[in-house]
């Protein structure tokens, strides 16, 4: 109940004004042509207000940045133009930036970006910024200021190098974004990152805590008459693809594959869009980091898909990380064809948010399953000032489901409604949510439901988080992430920072976790609870350590191996201790390196240690060269006894220029008895459009071994190789 009374209370603060109000930037149509060639000094940009007062985010928050930025933004009848010229600070050397890669990491390159809340809802929005070398960057904001950097759009950038500072100039197509017509408010940013000085800037004031993509904490973009409408907008996107492949393992012969298919963005208005695909195919889309798992639950990757991307947050985030009610892989993965999909979503207005999705997969007779359609439906409702209400409903169902001979696998229809309220003040101190979930299944199974709930607060020096689940036994998401059900849950977080004044540390504290986990008759089942202290330098140099306490009863069957070993009996219980350590090296350097420690006891009184280190090189701009390395030791009574499993990742990305990328990765996965290699060679032609060059190889490693009839080191389990075009048309 305290936790239900803290989110009413909460709510009282958060309709409050708009925190930076105060910070207004005018935006004038262009007075001549604007050329994209990242000169910020031709005439148009003369008679454009400068924004160049900006605001010290780290090391300190608390005065002006020491590195200047000045900002200009334009328009015309098409595009939104902006011009940024950043001046280098007081240490000398060359820029810094990874790669010419799109989309890079924010903490590891010089760059430049800026923020657009379009209605100036202070929780939604668009992303766009350029390293110093010219690589972009884009994405869609959601819940606030978190940013999915898998969406991707046609726009225009250019910059420009100098001995004491870069220049750029950025184009976006009002078609490539969503607002409302007639709306003259925006909610905007500009941030800064140099790391040779170490300061990350900002335009309007934001504690050291908050990402400078708040959308709370944007200041306003005031137009000197609406934006134009865009027009119609309607854009295709065909693919061609062909390739090859073979299965060694089934011995079965080369197989071709030639493919043909469409997806079609179409504007409805200029704040929804609706998409639609035939036929699509996924074959470019980075493959998932793997890991060694030793978990008793599923594992989460998550999606990578353009098209179930944009927008995206308003299905795959409600609810929580492990209660989730929609995941978009459970959709076409597998070998599972995707026929077609349609998918509407955006803004109706600045206070309501539209999602319907619809998805048809095909018939797979070697895995028995039909084809399938799954819809989902959503609906969120902005109140207070920066805090909403969303419903969603999820429906999955069979056609024509009567494998013969077996039993079914799935159920014919299983559907989930849910609704939550998530709260978010205006000064973005607290944040929280209540849930509730519901499902309901064909065939007379039973239904069950989810409550959860949870409050944070969180300022420049705590950090406070109460949370509980409650999933019944019966509550099923056969297309969500729900790895465990059947439980209560209690989870709780306190941290403290501290702010020294000067000196090499910039801040240190302690952090204090505690989770428990209850079956649904009120027994304890779990619980973890950890002390950790984190010291962070001021040349972001980043250090933990923790010691923690684990108590498991096991409630299934498990191999603590997870390599298809025996397995602890239902009820068996187990107790141990165990800490961790965790470096990361400052993000400035050309060398970069981190490593990660586990020691303790595990299940049957056995002991687990895990050493995990990362190295990475760069030559700036063009090459980028990574690697991790993971060894578990573990240590059991018998029939398990003495484990080791070794993950190793090479990753190698060439960036020739800003449009043509070559990445090659290398996964050995022991606990899984592979290899996996993923070369990939991309080619964006033109803004939106690509040739995709991808192979992808696995191998079975076998040892050779002297006399006998091996097939060598590693044996090819399966190989494919795909050529696949891509072109953005705007009719």
């Amino acid at each position: 109940m305290a936790l239900w009374a803290g989110l009413l209370a909460c709510a009282m603060n958060a309709a409050a004004q708009k925190q930076n109000e105060s910070y207004q930037m005018h935006i004038h149509r262009a007075p001549s042509a604007v050329v994209i060639d990242g000169s910020a000094h031709e005439p148009a940009w003369q008679s454009a207000e400068v924004i160049n007062n900006f605001w010290m985010v780290l090391p300190m928050d608390t005065g002006k940045a020491n590195v200047r930025t000045d900002v200009r933004m334009m328009y015309d009848d098409h595009n939104i133009y902006l011009s940024a010229i950043c001046y280098f600070g007081n240490v000398p050397g060359p820029y810094m930036v990874e790669s010419l890669r799109r989309d890079w990491s924010f903490g590891n390159n010089d760059n430049f970006i800026f923020f657009l809340d379009t209605f100036d809802d202070q929780t939604n929005g668009f992303t766009f910024g350029v390293n110093a070398a010219g690589a972009q960057w884009d994405g869609l904001l959601y819940e606030g200021g978190k940013a999915n950097l898998s969406w991707d759009n046609k726009w225009t950038s250019a910059v420009r190098t100098y001995k004491d500072r870069y220049e750029l100039e950025i184009s976006i197509p009002f078609k490539s974004i969503r607002y409302k017509k007639g709306i003259t408010r925006w909610g905007v940013n500009f941030s800064r990152l140099d790391l040779k000085t170490t300061e990350k800037s900002s335009w309007t004031p934001i504690p050291r805590h908050f990402p400078t993509a708040a959308l709370a904490l944007t200041g306003v973009l005031l137009w000197d008459e609406a934006p134009p409408s865009p027009g119609p907008n309607i854009s295709l996107i065909p693919y061609a693809l062909g390739g090859i492949s073979s299965d060694h393992e089934a011995n079965t012969s080369t197989q071709t594959r030639h493919d043909v298919g469409l997806d079609a963005k179409v504007a409805i208005g200029s704040a929804l869009n609706l998409d639609l695909t035939v036929n699509p195919d996924f074959s470019q889309v980075d493959v998932d980091q793997q890991v060694t798992n030793l978990d008793r639950y599923e594992l989460f990757f998550p999606e990578k898909r353009q098209f179930f991307l944009e927008n995206g947050d308003q299905f795959a985030n409600f609810g929580y990380a492990t209660i989730r009610p929609f995941f978009s892989r459970r959709i076409g993965l597998g070998g599972v064809p995707i026929r077609f999909g349609t998918r509407l979503s955006g803004k109706l207005n600045k206070d309501w948010r539209l999602g319907v999705m619809d998805m048809q997969t095909g018939e797979t007779s070697d895995q028995g399953l039909p084809a399938q359609n799954f819809s989902v439906f959503a609906l969120q409702r902005r109140v207070f000032s920066r805090s909403n209400i969303g419903i969603l409903l999820v429906d999955k169902e069979s056609a024509s489901y009567r494998p013969a001979g077996r039993p079914p696998t799935e159920s014919s229809y299983n559907r989930n409604l849910g609704l939550e309220y998530n709260l978010a003040s205006a000064d973005n101190l607290w944040t929280g949510k209540l849930l509730y979930l519901k499902s309901f299944q064909s065939a007379g199974q039973k239904s069950g439901a989810v409550y959860a709930g949870h409050l944070q607060y969180n300022s420049r020096r705590w950090l406070l988080l109460g949370q509980s689940e409650n999933v019944d036994p019966h509550y099923s998401a056969e297309v969500g992430y729900v790895p465990r059900n059947g439980y209560h849950r209690g989870l709780g977080t306190v941290g403290y920072t501290f702010l020294p004044e000067g000196g090499r540390i910039l801040s240190h504290g302690p952090t204090l976790n505690s989770s428990n986990f209850y079956d649904w008759q009120g027994k304890l089942s779990d619980y973890e609870s950890t002390l950790g202290y984190t010291v962070t330098w001021r040349n972001l140099n980043v250090f933990t350590a923790t010691a923690g306490t684990d108590y498991v009863r096991l409630l299934q069957p498990f191999d603590p191996t997870n390599s298809g070993r025996e397995k602890l009996e239902t009820g068996t219980v187990h107790r141990w201790n165990f800490w961790t350590t965790k470096f990361d090296s400052k993000p400035q350097s050309v060398l970069r390196y981190g490593f990660s420690t586990l020691y303790g006891g595990y299940y049957a009184g056995g002991t687990r240690l895990n050493l995990t280190s990362t190295l990475g090189y760069r030559i700036q701009p063009y090459v980028s060269l990574t690697g991790s390395v993971s060894y578990n030791d573990i240590r059991l009574k018998e029939p398990w006894g003495h484990n080791t499993f070794w993950l190793i990742g090479p990753r190698f990305d060439v960036t020739l220029t800003n449009t043509l990328y070559f990445t090659t990765f290398v996964q050995y996965n022991e606990q899984q008895q592979n290899m996996n290699v993923n070369t990939r060679v991309q080619w964006r032609y033109k803004p939106a459009s690509d040739v995709f060059l991808v192979w992808t190889d696995n191998y079975m490693p076998e040892y050779l071994q002297p006399g006998q009839n091996t097939p060598g080191l590693f044996s090819v389990k399966n190989r494919a190789l795909v050529l696949k075009w891509t072109y953005w048309w705007n009719l």
